[in-house]
């Protein structure tokens, strides 16, 4: 049984985020959750082979009933409200699975570069799923970077890299770099300008991470189309800011089964009469 965060805990892990732009909480996820988050990663393994699996992107989202039900795990939502207020959606989520050996490594970099959001207010939350450490290349981030403005980046193809693109060169004191360690279940969060990034996975263990960006729904996704991962998940929608997908049902045998999926009922048949 996993104990629940305090006030003091919630209050200590917002001061840090504060001050160092980041903060972790142990032990966020229990051990069924994580059993069929490692399910859902083999199920994308096998349903696109054609991606890496540093890449299950929030293209994917709208149609995957699992993905939308972790991502509105009531723990998490309790953590990404400490951060965001109570009224929440969901902005984006991303698998980066580094395999063994071939993990593709994150250059520095800050979220907020690549978002359209306005205003730039969302909190990332990394879910581990596996042991992450130096060895397998865990998440760094530059502490207190979170105060800089965002910098420009630059197309990078001279090393696999996830995001092909990085903060230009100079601009990084790597010297400063704290190493993100977590266990499976813990959670990271991190604000949207600090400076983070992760090595290549080199070990003989896989690296697997779940992002999830959460925004208050009070800040609009900038786009001419219904956002794929938008989801409306706590509180108030606001839906003059922002459009939100429908919950997708759970269809047996085009989605991955989990724990307290509702199978979508069946065509009435007949005129009623």
């Amino acid at each position: 049984m996993i104990d629940q965060p305090t006030a003091s805990d919630f209050a200590a892990a917002k001061q840090h985020f504060d001050r160092e732009g980041y903060a972790i909480f142990r032990h966020v996820i229990d051990a069924d959750l994580l059993q069929e988050v490692n399910a859902h990663l083999d199920w994308l393994h096998a349903r696109y082979p054609h991606l890496r699996p540093e890449n299950y992107n929030h293209e994917l989202v709208r149609t995957d009933p699992f993905w939308v039900h972790l991502i509105s795990n009531e723990r998490l939502l309790d953590v990404a409200q400490q951060f965001i207020g109570p009224d929440i959606g969901l902005f984006a989520s991303h698998y980066i699975s580094k395999p063994p050996f071939d993990g593709q490594a994150v250059l520095w970099h800050q979220d907020g570069s690549y978002w359209p959001l306005d205003p730039m207010e969302v909190v990332t939350l990394w879910l581990s799923v596996d042991r992450s450490d130096p060895e397998n290349g865990c998440m760094r981030v530059i502490p207190r970077t979170q105060t800089l403005d965002l910098q420009e980046l630059e197309a990078r193809t001279d090393v696999p890299n996830v995001l092909e693109s990085a903060i230009k060169e100079g601009v990084v004191d790597e010297s400063q770099a704290v190493d993100i360690i977590l266990n499976p279940g813990d959670v990271s969060v991190h604000h949207p300008n600090i400076i983070h990034g992760s090595n290549a996975n080199t070990s003989p263990r896989r690296r697997a991470g779940l992002t999830i960006r959460y925004i208050p729904t009070t800040t609009r996704i900038v786009t001419k189309k219904l956002w794929p991962s938008a989801f409306h998940l706590r509180g108030q929608s606001h839906p003059e800011v922002n459009q939100y997908n429908p919950v997708p049902e759970y269809v047996e045998g085009e989605h991955m089964p989990f724990r307290g999926a509702v199978k979508k009922s069946a065509a009435p048949t007949g005129s009623g009469n």
